[in-house]
């Protein structure tokens, strides 16, 4: 098991945020600008981000909002915009301070957090020199990554080596979007509304037309915002399979099967979404999600799916499956 440490009982939280104010400045070549405090309030570049800073970097109000939103446990990642991908080289110094942090933090929660670190995508010897490092530490579950990287994704190249090194390591992946702009997607938050389940729906599809689950069948890896449009691409997905000889090329096994093995999150705002994830994924792999501190988390993110469908039981087993903590008893 990649965890080692107790860790609490309870609904388990997988998709949460948290980055130390000394990192605030975010990894080198970044174009959004540094994060900052103003008034109590967390901005990104001149960007308001719509939540006090505390929310991000105080661990002591992380644990008690944990705790008020009925979850036995959260799975702490950076938000997506301190991925180290603008300026992959130069940002390992970035990289190492963060996992050194995150270790640090979750080691002296109580077993109320679990992490999961930052790693670079650009260089699979670099990646698995700080692999190697999160995979030793305390309550250090795995990673979290974009879906995309300058145009590119899991299903090749030395992105899909890297997602080859968390298998081998066991260590557990999470993919969060990065909300890249397009011209067309400038207006009315759509880089966030449409734009971050069109990645994750990328990502998902160069997975599985990729065969990266037939030739990683133990890889733990969980599409969050409910898999974005794949559950409701996978159709389409299937009949392309079936009809079209490029879409088989590079898999054996038609996309849902390959589907029904990855891990999705419940944020989806919606039950009907949430419906359709229940009837297109695997039901050990749906876990509870919630996008805390940003303003589109899910607000209630236990109670929605227990309102929806899937009991507590599952929900903490699922958790605790993907993360790779042991059952409890």
């Amino acid at each position: 098991m990649a965890v080692t440490g107790d860790i609490r009982a309870g609904i388990v939280d997988v998709h949460a945020h948290w980055l130390p104010r000394e990192l605030f400045a975010l990894p080198p070549g970044t174009p959004l600008g540094g994060m900052n405090e103003r008034d109590g309030e967390l901005f990104l570049g001149e960007l308001p981000l719509s939540f006090p800073a505390a929310a991000m970097s105080d661990v002591g109000r992380l644990v008690a909002d944990t705790a008020r939103a009925g979850l036995g446990v959260r799975a702490i990642s950076a938000p997506p915009f301190a991925f180290p991908v603008h300026a992959p080289a130069e940002a390992d110094d970035y990289v190492a301070s963060y996992n050194e942090r995150l270790t640090e933090t979750v080691s002296s929660a109580g077993g109320a957090l679990v992490g999961l670190g930052l790693v670079r995508l650009d260089n699979v010897d670099a990646a698995r020199r700080e692999m190697t490092r999160l995979a030793a530490a305390e309550r250090v579950a795995g990673i979290a990554v974009p879906p995309l990287v300058r145009g590119r994704s899991y299903g090749e190249g030395v992105m899909r080596e890297v997602l080859g090194v968390a298998a081998e390591l066991d260590l557990a992946v999470l993919v969060h979007p990065m909300q890249t702009p397009r011209p067309e997607w400038a207006d009315h938050y759509l880089a966030n509304l449409i734009g971050n389940p069109v990645e994750t729906a990328t990502a998902v599809a160069s997975m599985l037309l990729g065969g990266v689950m037939e030739t990683l069948p133990d890889l733990r890896i969980c599409f969050v915002h409910g898999g974005g449009c794949a559950p409701s691409l996978l159709g389409r997905w299937e009949h392309g399979w079936r009809t079209r000889a490029e879409v088989r090329r590079g898999n054996n096994r038609p996309p849902a099967e390959s589907f029904a093995l990855m891990y999705f999150d419940t944020v989806t705002h919606d039950p009907e979404v949430l419906r359709l994830l229940r009837a297109r994924a695997s039901r050990d792999r749906i876990i509870c999600g919630s996008d805390y501190p940003f303003d589109m988390a899910q607000p209630d993110p236990a109670r929605f799916p227990l309102d929806n469908g899937i009991d507590a039981a599952t929900l903490e087993a699922n958790g605790r499956a993907f993360l790779g903590l042991a059952p409890r008893p």
